[in-house]
């Protein structure tokens, strides 16, 4: 039995998955965690998917095929902890809007959210949990109208409404009791076992290998990996100490510090949750 070593899911998630190349670690770690075969094929042109590093941020939209038919919108994320349920709210209300055209029809494909949160949200269990909506619910008799289109065959209709999946990998015990708890497992450990078997996982392992990086790629991933650990040891010490009286006051301390320190701002603009003008101007 051995392990590979690989870089952290966040930072693939910013920097390497969105090439195409990569389409099938992606393709495997949403099939195991739907259960059903998810072959991702496009990214969709949106915020989250520019070119431009200032632009970027720890989320990655995707258009894939379920079971070779549905095509659905997959957006994938890793925020921390900021305004952490506002940007998940955020982030599926772009994916489903950018699919319209200015005067096109609303033939909204369903978007399904996946967060990976790396600190405590209130969970006391597990770590794996799903929020969706089945359909309107009558006050009077229960009825319920599904939250559908028409869809192919006639007669069909095609469920719309976002689902979320919001992943805890610090709350796994690591005991793996299926295959999508292998990728849970590498999610908090970063760590691929040879023994493996789920979807895209050994694809995972040898393409996202540490040690297989140039220099100049490792040199910047621990650039990421210390800005990181910045971040958190300033999140951890508004904690302790009580700076910051309100969400947003805090978001601006935060800013002005990681600012004063030189972190990219796009680094800032993902951990605080504010806008680059508001970022510029402290």
């Amino acid at each position: 039995m051995s392990e590979r070593t690989i870089i952290s899911f966040d930072y693939a998630i910013k920097y390497v998955l969105r090439d195409k190349a990569n389409f099938g670690i992606l393709s495997g770690f949403l099939s195991e965690l739907m259960e059903r075969k998810v072959t991702v094929f496009d990214l969709l042109e949106s915020e989250s998917n520019k070119d431009d590093d200032e632009a970027k941020v720890n989320r990655v939209d995707l258009k894939a095929k379920i079971d070779d038919g549905e095509i659905a919108i997959f957006e994938i994320q890793c925020y921390r902890q900021a305004d952490f349920f506002g940007k998940v709210l955020y982030g599926v209300s772009r994916a489903v809007t950018e699919q319209i055209s200015g005067g096109g029809e609303y033939n909204i494909k369903k978007v399904y959210s996946i967060s990976i949160a790396y600190y405590d949200l209130g969970a006391k269990s597990d770590y794996i949990v799903l929020a969706k909506m089945a359909g309107f619910k009558g006050l009077h008799t229960e009825e319920l109208i599904q939250f559908a289109q028409p869809a192919k065959p006639a007669g069909a209709a095609a469920d719309i409404h976002p689902e979320y999946y919001l992943i805890l990998p610090k709350m796994f015990d690591e005991n793996i009791q299926n295959k999508f708890d292998e990728w849970i497992y590498t999610l908090k450990t970063s760590k691929v076992k040879s023994e493996f078997t789920a979807s895209g996982i050994q694809e995972a392992g040898v393409k996202l290998d540490m040690l297989k990086m140039e220099p100049a790629e490792r040199k910047a991933y621990e650039r990421f990996r210390e800005v990181k650990a910045n971040e958190e040891s300033i999140l951890n010490t508004y904690k302790r100490d009580g700076i910051a009286e309100g969400e947003h006051k805090r978001a601006l301390i935060m800013a002005k510090t990681m600012k004063k320190n030189n972190v990219p701002i796009e680094e800032i603009i993902d951990s605080s949750g504010l806008t680059a003008a508001e970022i510029r101007e402290l």
